[in-house]
């Protein structure tokens, strides 16, 4: 079975059971490590895709639910998890460039729903995309005026003397009430419906046993974390694997289908169809 997802510790912590043959029953895996940005691109390549599981944003879903299956288990969703906007100073964004880590990144989705509401005249006039681990020496140096940050950035930007201008979590919370839908697991749904049922069994097999032995996986998650500091790296996976890993829940699809509802209207994505979000 191909999988490609983010060396970022919620995903090497959550799949730590599965890649390394400790989920009875499971198939094999082949694991590719690939930046979100990337996932999100192959996801959109559709049969032709050699990947028969990927860690995608939840915004890149609209171009993509012809060929994968949304799995209800292994993703991030969560509360107090949001992306930040980060500037040297406090500013108005309004004619401001703003770094973000992707045009079809949920992080990117919530800054311009974010942006609508708070930004004179909108979004920024200027939008520049760059990988995620850039963004905050961009803004430190004053090559952008802003930067949209996810992952472990929440835990270590005041080191790069920035200011948190906006939490679009915070935004998203207050307005809808639903928690924050970030990554998403799919799979092709080539595979067949029981596949599919037995892939969601054992990725839900391999965050239960994380839980279970956290230790275990410790030296897998450090290895990919990119010189994590190893408690940055545990406060990463304590935010980002939670209940909704286990199970999207009535809650995680609601939010699903909320975020890109929004987003629809305000013409980001397509719309979805009825049934988009099943397999």
């Amino acid at each position: 079975m191909k999988i490609a997802y983010s060396p970022c510790p919620n995903d090497t912590f959550v799949f730590h059971a599965w890649a390394h043959g400790l989920v009875p029953g499971a198939p094999a895996l082949d694991v590719t490590f690939a930046d979100i940005d990337i996932t999100n691109t192959l996801a959109e390549q559709g049969a032709e895709c050699p990947y028969d599981v990927l860690k995608v944003s939840y915004a890149v879903l609209p171009w993509v639910l012809d060929e994968y299956a949304l799995l209800p288990c292994g993703g991030a969703l969560g509360r107090g998890c949001g992306p930040l906007v980060l500037t040297r100073e406090p500013m108005s964004l309004a004619g401001k460039t703003v770094a973000v880590p992707s045009e079809r990144s949920t992080a990117y989705l919530l800054f311009r729903l974010w942006a609508a509401a708070e930004v004179p005249g909108g979004a920024p006039v200027k939008v520049v995309v760059m990988p995620f681990h850039e963004i905050m020496p961009a803004v430190r140096d004053g090559r952008v005026d802003a930067g949209l940050v996810i992952h472990e950035a929440r835990f270590t930007y005041q080191e790069y003397g920035l200011h948190k201008l906006a939490d679009m979590g915070e935004h998203w919370e207050a307005t809808t009430g639903l928690p924050i839908p970030l990554g998403a697991i799919i799979a092709k749904r080539s595979l067949g419906a029981e596949k599919l049922g037995a892939l969601t069994d054992a990725i839900r097999t391999s965050v239960r046993a994380a839980w279970d032995d956290p230790a275990a996986s410790r030296d897998y998650v450090l290895a990919h974390s990119q010189e994590m500091d190893p408690a940055v790296a545990d406060q990463h996976i304590g935010l980002y694997v939670n209940e909704f890993t286990a199970d999207l829940g009535e809650d995680g699809y609601a939010a699903v289908r909320g975020l890109l509802t929004r987003a629809a209207a305000e013409g980001l994505v397509p719309p979805l169809g009825p049934n988009a979000l099943t397999y």
